[in-house]
């Protein structure tokens, strides 16, 4: 089922009452997985680079994840709960590795993740 929004453009409508009860997971995952891009980016441009290279690692997977997880629990998958449970870990690891560095996409990251490793415990639960 198709609705449009204000823009006029197609939105898809939740119908699975199961993707409606994930709806703040899957919104978190992609708050994440935005603020980890982000991050990873103005980490590359950073002078002391070379100091984040396991954190900008720790970055791309995070952010992979929680795309990932975010399309699984849109589509319902039997494996969302799983993926969700390693999601929270990994933010969590992600928001630890962010919090060693004082720049403010740092932090923000680092309180992104841990909002959605939260949330994930949550859905996982």
């Amino acid at each position: 089922m198709i609705d449009l929004n204000k823009g006029g453009f197609p939105m898809p409508t939740m119908v699975d009452s199961t993707v409606q009860q994930w709806q703040a997971c899957i919104d978190a995952c992609l708050k994440c997985m935005q603020a980890c891009e982000e991050c990873l980016s103005s980490c590359l441009k950073e002078p002391d680079v070379q100091a984040r290279t396991m954190c900008i690692s720790m970055l791309r997977d995070c952010a992979q994840l929680c795309a990932l997880s975010a399309q699984m629990m849109s589509r319902g998958s039997q494996y969302a709960k799983q993926l969700c449970q390693l999601c929270a870990t990994i933010c969590e690891s992600c928001a630890a590795d962010c919090e060693k560095f004082q720049d403010t996409h740092c932090k923000q990251c680092a309180e992104f993740c841990r909002e959605c490793a939260e949330e994930c415990r949550k859905m996982s639960a």
